[in-house]
């Protein structure tokens, strides 16, 4: 069983990077999982209270993300770039440095994101990419899905209503799983 950890990096309920990540646990392929773990409750990074203790909401996550298999990072775009929460989440993460290995290293990762603009999520992806290599990752570039315009692919309770976007989804679900599968670790 391939477990693959997903997280969203938008904090609004009605986001619809959560919506799409909701809509890829019930994609995956056969013989996998996809978890969802959540930003919330990550405090602002300050190293003072790094030196103090790591917060437990960051522990977990950080347990999480070296429990799975691979990491799903569903990312919003802001001002063309990654939002601050989701940065300062990974940035956490990373803390203390002796524990990247153990997180990052060789670990797969890939990115998706929704948006409700235009041009979807291809640059808050790419500005992803120097993160993920100085994290010593292995990012995953076999497919890309930025959905531009998502108010149109869901429904108003959330849930996928574009059949094409779904099955985009589901044929990116399935190259990133089959990656995992052959990356060494």
């Amino acid at each position: 069983m391939t477990r693959l950890l997903g997280i969203s990096g938008a904090l609004r309920r009605g986001s619809y990077n959560a919506a799409l990540l909701r809509a890829a646990t019930r994609l995956m392929p056969e013989d996998s999982i996809l978890e969802v773990a959540s930003i919330r409750g990550i405090p602002l990074y300050d190293g003072d209270v790094e030196s103090q203790g790591i917060p437990a909401a960051v522990v977990q996550l950080k347990d999480a993300v070296a429990a799975a298999d691979g990491v799903l990072l569903v990312s919003p775009e802001y001002n063309n770039s990654i939002p601050g929460v989701f940065k300062n989440t990974i940035d956490w993460l990373s803390r203390p440095p002796a524990d990247v290995k153990r997180v990052f290293s060789g670990r797969p990762f890939a990115v998706v994101g929704a948006s409700p603009g235009g041009f979807g999520t291809t640059l808050a992806q790419a500005a992803w990419l120097p993160v993920l290599r100085t994290l010593g990752t292995q990012a995953w570039f076999g497919g890309r899905l930025a959905l531009a315009r998502a108010g149109n692919a869901f429904d108003e309770s959330g849930n996928l209503k574009d059949a094409a976007v779904e099955e985009q989804l589901k044929h990116f679900l399935a190259g990133y799983v089959a990656f995992v599968r052959r990356a060494p670790r």
